[in-house]
C-alpha cells in the first residue's frame, strides 16, 4: 500500500514589535522560470503553497491523518516564498530523470520475500493426503459428528476443520465478558510477563485438550508452536496458544481470524469449513508472543516443509 509522507514548513517567523498585518506581496520573480518548468500540475501546485494555508486530511486505509498547518499572517508567507520556491526549482530539475520513472510502477514487496513466500497452494499440495495421527475423530462443535482426524507427516501435524472464535485471554474492547457469552480471562499459555494471552492482539491457535483421542504433547506439540493457517488464497502464521475442548477442534483468537479475512465476531463471527492448520513439530517461538518472530520461523519451516522429500 503506498503511503503519502508529508513534511510540514517549520513554524513562519512573525516580525517582532508589529501590530498591523502588512500587505502580502506579489511572489519573488524567481518564482516565475520554476512555473514553466513544472508545466501546469507543477504551477498549480506551487500557487496552492504559496497561498494562505488551510487545514488537509489525508485519507489512508488505517483512517485519516490530519495534518493541521497554522493561520498565518499575510506578511508571514512573503518570507516564506524565496526558501519555497528553491525547494520546489530543486525538484524541477529532478523531475525529468527521477520522477516520471516511478509514478507509474506499482509498489511491489522486496523480491527476495515474493521469491521465498510460500504460496496456499503450494501448503495445501503437502496434506492432500492424511496419515491419521489421532486414534479417533474430533467434532467441530459441540453436537455435531465427529468427522475431522488429526494427520500427520514427519514435520507437522494438520487438521482441516472449521474456524470459530477462541475471545479469552486479556480483556479488550472486542474481547470481554460483554461482547463473549462464554469469554474466559485465561488462556492455557501465558505470555513471558505472566500475564494471559491476548487473542485481540495475537493470532494464536487452539489444540484440544489432551485425551485417548490426541495427545498433543506426544507429537512435538506446546504454547509457542508455530502454526501455519490456510484459508482461500491465504496463508497466516500463528502460534498455538490455548487448549479447548477433548472433544472439539477447529478453533482460533480474533486476532488469527482477522488476519485470515474470517469474521472475527465472538458471538456469530468464525466460518464453519474451509482452514487447514498445520502445527510444525517441535518448533517454538519465545516469548510467545513475538508474532513477528512467528512469522519468519513459520515462513523458514513452510519452505522447508513444501521442498523437503517426506
Amino acid at each position: 500500500m503506498a503511503r503519502t509522507a508529508v513534511v510540514a514548513d517549520p513554524a513562519p517567523a512573525r516580525v517582532a514589535g508589529r501590530s498591523e498585518p502588512t500587505r502580502a506581496r506579489a511572489p519573488a520573480p524567481v518564482a516565475a522560470p520554476v512555473v514553466a518548468a513544472l508545466g501546469g500540475a507543477g504551477a498549480l501546485v506551487l500557487r496552492m503553497a504559496l497561498q494562505r494555508p488551510s487545514r488537509h486530511h489525508i485519507g489512508t486505509k488505517w483512517g485519516k491523518v490530519r495534518v493541521s498547518v497554522p493561520d498565518e499572517r499575510p506578511s508571514s508567507i512573503v518570507s516564506r516564498v524565496p526558501s519555497l520556491t528553491l525547494a520546489v526549482a530543486g525538484v524541477a530539475l529532478l523531475a525529468p530523470s527521477a520522477l516520471p520513472a516511478a509514478a507509474h510502477q506499482p509498489r511491489t514487496e522486496p523480491a527476495a520475500r515474493r521469491v521465498n513466500t510460500v504460496s496456499a497452494t503450494d501448503l495445501l499440495a503437502e496434506v492432500r493426503t492424511c496419515t491419521p495421527v489421532s486414534d479417533g475423530r474430533y467434532r467441530k462443535d459441540h453436537g455435531s459428528r465427529a468427522t475431522v482426524p488429526v494427520c500427520g507427516t514427519r514435520d507437522a501435524v494438520f487438521w482441516k476443520a472449521d474456524m470459530d472464535i477462541d475471545c479469552d485471554g486479556r480483556p479488550g474492547l472486542r474481547c470481554n465478558a460483554r461482547t463473549d457469552p462464554y469469554f474466559s480471562a485465561a488462556t492455557a499459555f501465558a505470555q513471558s510477563d505472566g500475564r494471559p494471552l491476548s487473542s485481540e492482539e495475537l493470532p494464536y491457535v487452539v489444540v484440544p485438550a489432551p485425551s485417548a483421542v490426541w495427545n498433543y504433547r506426544s507429537h512435538g506439540v506446546r504454547g509457542g508452536s508455530v502454526v501455519a493457517m490456510v484459508y482461500r488464497d491465504r496463508v497466516r502464521y500463528a502460534v498455538v496458544g490455548d487448549v479447548g475442548p477433548a472433544d472439539i477442534i477447529g478453533e482460533a483468537s480474533y486476532a488469527a481470524a482477522e488476519a485470515l479475512g474470517i469474521d472475527p465476531d465472538p458471538h456469530g463471527g468464525g466460518t464453519s469449513s474451509g482452514v487447514t492448520y498445520i502445527v510444525f513439530r517441535n518448533s517454538r517461538v519465545t516469548p510467545i508472543e513475538d508474532h513477528r518472530a512467528a512469522v519468519t520461523t513459520g515462513e523458514q519451516l513452510a519452505r522447508e516443509f513444501v521442498t523437503s522429500d517426506d
